[in-house]
């Protein structure tokens, strides 16, 4: 073109196309570029349409945005994940092996990402694998322990008790950060637990371990949170969490083999023979599925928040599975129970705020 000095080095329309970022913006690496005349910016600008530029320019006039799809989808991949998890404990009460099946579909899908290029592979650096084994370790054994929670007891319950999840997230970033939040903020976090001690002493299907199975996930997975912000300065979220997912799934293995390897076989055939074999095994894939999908929303969410913001996201999301979850399986709850619930909610949402107000405040001390 007239005006333009261009020269590409083993540069393929699909290699250019790749130096294209999300938001639309060209990264020259091999193309060196001295003078754009304006068809050639005219050719830009639609390529930023075609490349995401649109929606980039969206986000970035309302930064909420983003992380509002992120967080609605993560809803509602989590809610169809509950109901056709539960169904399946109904006839099939392995949640340990469940949880294995969980992580396996994931890999599966993770590799599909990998292949097709739908997700930019990247290699981990040996410095982050401590951590990530770490991370891993706490989502594998916080997963099956939630499992065991959720074929214990009806699914409402097991998610009132993760309201807690911001009391473990606060002592969390206490202990691994140093963070100490003020002291309406921690009193915002007494009705959480009020609520959800009423709730647990009136539960029509408490039982101990579906109790403390939920409360040692609640720990287990403000951990997983709060380290897996510092894996997310050096690799995609997703990405994280796909290597999270696969050193998880070798961590299940031997506990699963060793609380049910026994009877597994038994169970299994007892499970294809009550709903029959082709919809017991599509339920377990798409169970799978759903898991990893939320997930994996779940962990671009947290690339875009605070840990404690994203637990407390965590409590709006549960208010959505409670919800469907007692309209799918009519489970029946006591008044206590209800109020129990609306109080731990209430306490949540009151943490939320307070959160947001003093990271407003402490954004403007900081460019003042």
């Amino acid at each position: 073109a007239s005006g333009a000095s261009i020269k590409c080095t083993n540069v393929s329309r699909r290699g250019l196309s790749s130096k294209l970022s999300v938001d639309g913006s060209f990264k020259a690496s091999g193309v060196s570029i001295k003078t754009l005349p304006k068809r050639s910016v005219a050719v830009r600008a639609e390529a930023e349409k075609s490349e995401g530029g649109m929606f980039a320019s969206i986000t970035e006039k309302f930064p909420w945005l983003e992380t509002f799809v992120y967080f609605a989808v993560w809803y509602l991949f989590n809610v169809r994940f509950n109901i056709i998890n539960k169904q399946i404990y109904n006839y099939f009460p392995y949640p340990w092996f469940v949880s294995c099946v969980h992580l396996a579909v994931g890999l599966v899908i993770t590799l599909f990402f990998w292949g097709t290029r739908v997700v930019k592979f990247e290699k981990p650096e040996s410095k982050t694998l401590n951590t990530m084994t770490a991370v891993a370790f706490c989502h594998a054994v916080g997963h099956c322990l939630t499992n065991v929670s959720f074929a214990a007891v009806a699914v409402s319950f097991t998610h009132t008790v993760k309201t807690l999840e911001p009391v473990f997230s606060s002592i969390g970033s206490y202990l691994v950060n140093g963070t100490v939040y003020s002291l309406p903020l921690y009193a915002s976090l007494i009705p959480i637990m009020g609520g959800v001690a009423i709730c647990a002493a009136t539960e029509l299907s408490f039982t101990w371990i579906g109790f403390l199975t939920a409360m040692s996930s609640n720990a287990l997975f403000a951990a997983r949170a709060i380290f897996s912000k510092k894996l997310m300065s050096g690799m995609s979220s997703i990405n994280v969490y796909n290597y999270v997912s696969m050193i998880a799934l070798l961590i299940c293995i031997p506990p699963t083999i060793f609380f049910e390897g026994a009877t597994l076989a038994k169970g299994m055939e007892m499970a294809a023979a009550k709903v029959g074999t082709e919809t017991f095994y599509w339920a377990l894939w798409n169970v799978g599925m759903f898991y990893h999908l939320y997930n994996q929303v779940a962990y671009q969410a947290l690339g875009k928040v605070e840990p404690v913001t994203h637990a407390v996201g965590n409590v709006g999301k549960r208010i959505f599975v409670i919800g469907f979850s007692v309209l799918a399986f009519g489970n029946k709850l006591t008044t206590q129970s209800i109020v129990g619930s609306i109080i731990a909610i209430a306490g949540a949402g009151l943490y939320g705020y307070l959160k947001g107000v003093e990271a407003e405040n402490a954004k403007k001390e900081a460019t003042a």
